[in-house]
């Protein structure tokens, strides 16, 4: 295990190399026109600058980096975290130039991302059965595919969630603190400094994305950050779980697992494609409803830390 002062001093570079960061690559956006333009679709009223992924990408690698081990985990999670965040600004290209990017290449990528943790060990593995039956194994080719579904999903999920300033980062710093706490119990400190380098980034980035953003993540940082937190939850909650502290890691990410499954049964009701970007996310309702921008955010705040402590009382019940 690590000393306490690790995971400080981890947080600390995250946090302040987002953060000193953010002014340059905002620059540098608004220099190539990578910029989301305002619709009818959209809350803001000005052009925005998309580049916020890139700092957030390169803050993690280096602190997971430095105070992470450069093992198996953190190659797959770079690596595969490199796919999706490229694959991110290429679709953030295109939205800054007013076409869409078709759904089919970012799913078979971020599929490829989700293969990549699996060769670098970071897979489900099985589960503890109840009752002192000990541990069942999944085969092979239920381990690849309960992987990548939960990779995809909600790499998906928090991108779906990125539509109110300061809303995915500050879901995803919340839901990563439940994770590093879950590591910790669990004993998996390198896990642990990995969800620390997330709440920092997230963080950092949240200090210039919250209403009035002056930048956003752009689907890279968003589907970036959904790809670290599915990764950790993948090799630290999902570790040794038993059947009941399976629910450990949805919990842990209730708010945007709650925010696509309403999104999903939705159009799916109204006979309309999954994958297009419409007005009836939670957050839409929420404002629809009467709350400003902040109230709507802080609301969901409330929502994740309620879905984060009620993940860990499972947990500590489930030991």
């Amino acid at each position: 295990m690590y000393p306490a002062w690790y995971d400080v001093a981890a947080f600390l570079v995250a946090f302040f190399s987002v953060y000193w960061s953010i002014p340059y690559i905002r620059r540098l956006a608004l220099r190539i026109g990578l910029v989301d333009m305002p619709n009818q679709r959209k809350l803001h009223k000005e052009p925005i600058p998309l580049l916020g992924g890139l700092s957030m990408y390169f803050g993690f690698l280096v602190t997971a980096a430095i105070f992470g081990k450069t093992s198996h985990p953190f190659w797959g999670i770079a690596i595969g975290g490199l796919i999706i965040f490229v694959i991110g600004v290429i679709d953030d290209f295109y939205k800054a130039r007013g076409r869409d990017f078709k759904a089919w290449p970012k799913f078979v990528m971020q599929i490829v991302a989700a293969i990549v943790l699996l060769m670098f060990g970071i897979n489900i593995g099985g589960v503890n059965l109840p009752f002192g039956h000990g541990f069942y194994s999944f085969p092979l080719w239920l381990s690849s595919l309960a992987t990548i579904l939960w990779v995809v999903a909600i790499t998906n999920m928090m991108n779906f969630l990125d539509g109110v300033d300061g809303l995915a980062s500050g879901i995803s710093a919340i839901s990563a603190t439940t994770l590093c706490f879950i590591a910790l119990l669990k004993g998996q400190s390198t896990m642990a400094v990995f969800a620390v380098a997330l709440i920092g980034v997230s963080l950092g980035f949240l200090r210039h994305n919250f209403y009035p953003a002056r930048i956003f993540m752009g689907d890279a940082g968003a589907t970036f950050l959904g790809f670290v937190l599915a990764a950790i939850a993948v090799d630290g909650a999902f570790k040794s779980a038993t059947v009941v502290s399976l629910a450990v890691p949805v919990l842990a990410l209730g708010v945007p697992i709650l925010d696509t499954v309403w999104v999903v049964v939705r159009r799916f009701r109204e006979n309309r494609p999954i994958y297009v970007a419409d007005k009836g996310h939670t957050f839409h309702m929420l404002m629809k409803s009467g709350l400003t921008q902040i109230q709507t955010v802080v609301f969901l705040y409330l929502l994740g830390i309620c879905f984060s402590l009620a993940s860990i009382v499972v947990l500590l019940a489930a030991k």
